[in-house]
């Protein structure tokens, strides 16, 4: 792509090289035990991944959302449960702290995590505020230098091996979102814990439990923002994370795609490969064409971020298209393959499972729709 610089070339150079030679070979065996990925994630650390896009002077390796967006599509090509780790870690983990933590808490917090000495969770969903993030029931309550915190988070990615975690907690509950509030904690304080281990369809290799927090303190310094500016905080935080998830879905469906390219060439029916079947040919060329859609959707919310313009419906548009993309591109890559598709010994069964969260996650499809719908009727 013409916009695409040489830094950006040269990272995904170096993360394809890493997807395919490191994260695919344990592709298969993280999705079968359920492992979540440590040897990988202490790699993709050494290469500078989890601070990609922060700044230098707080760990990170002074690069832009694109080429994070970039590495994230080429690691999930070959891993989505990798991808997952990395894209919850940097955007989710990373990300509160950077867009509204304080100086101290930047080199407190983002320092360690965007170096990679600390892996970073999110917590926002409950098992009552899920598409209604505003639902939240985890209460803090004022005590002398800090507050007493009490609720759960469920689906939270990294939340078992997390060094630090971000959360939302209700502060006030006569001002509405406005009485929602952001924290960060380290997971060793007394009063946090780990809850229940889902059991997932997909993205079996990473880390995703319930957190409880029972009478738990967090010190005043621990806020970040104000104390009436944690949901919007979050929003904004979720806002950036729709880029990471498209470029996920993206990589996924790339990743199968190019599965069944190949399979299509060697796969013989009635004399002849069956890349020679107009049938194939087109859900072939359809896969391809969405595809390419998706990632100029991806980079162009990308883009815009890093150009400091509005890219709220721009972030909507990709998340939505690439996800679905990704599902019916995996959905085809196994009929391509046949009933060989639907067993676990080719990957496309693996991205196909996994490709269906991308739907749910930090905002459901119906949800980027009622997103989209806004933003585009507050100009009429």
């Amino acid at each position: 792509m013409p916009f695409l610089k040489e830094e950006h070339l040269l990272v995904r150079e170096m993360a394809r090289k890493f997807a395919d030679e490191v994260v695919a070979p344990r592709a298969r065996e993280l999705d079968e035990t359920e492992e979540y990925p440590a040897d990988l994630v202490k790699q993709m650390a050494e290469l500078g991944f989890l601070g990609l896009p922060y700044p230098e002077k707080y760990g990170g390796a002074g690069m832009d959302t694109l080429a994070y967006a970039i590495a994230v599509e080429e690691i999930a090509r070959a891993c989505g449960s990798t991808a997952i780790t990395l894209a919850a870690h940097v955007s989710l983990g990373c990300g509160p702290v950077y867009g509204a933590g304080s100086e101290e808490q930047k080199l407190k917090y983002l320092v360690p995590m965007a170096r990679g000495e600390a892996i970073g969770a999110f917590g926002l969903t409950e098992a009552n505020a899920g598409s209604d993030a505003a639902g939240t029931q985890t209460r803090a309550e004022k005590v002398p230098g800090g507050w007493k915190v009490n609720g759960s988070k469920i689906y939270i990615t990294n939340g078992s091996v997390a060094k630090f975690i971000t959360f939302t907690a209700r502060t006030d509950a006569s001002k509405g979102t406005k009485g929602i509030s952001a924290f960060i904690i380290e997971t060793a304080a007394k009063g946090y814990s780990v809850g229940k281990r889902e059991k997932k369809m997909g993205l079996r290799g990473s880390d995703t439990v319930e957190t409880v927090f029972q009478d738990m303190f967090v010190p005043d310094e621990n806020l970040i923002g104000e104390a009436s500016g944690g949901f919007r905080s979050f929003m904004n935080t979720l806002t950036g994370g729709r880029i990471s998830i498209g470029a996920l879905a993206l990589g996924l469906a790339q990743g199968a795609y190019e599965h069944s390219l190949r399979y299509s060439k060697e796969r013989h029916q009635f004399g002849k490969p069956i890349a020679e079947f107009q049938a194939i040919q087109f859900m072939l060329a359809d896969m391809a064409m969405r595809i390419e859609a998706a990632r100029l959707l991806v980079y162009q919310a990308a883009v815009l971020k890093d150009a400091g313009q509005p890219f709220v419906k721009e972030a909507s548009m990709a998340k939505l298209f690439a996800s679905e993309t990704g599902n019916w591109v995996t959905d085809k890559a196994i009929q391509i393959h046949g009933g060989m598709g639907y067993c676990r010994d080719v990957p496309v069964e693996r991205m196909h499972r996994d490709a269906k969260l991308m739907e749910i996650g930090e905002g459901t499809s119906e949800i980027q729709r009622m997103v989209i719908a806004r933003e585009i009727l507050k100009h009429i």
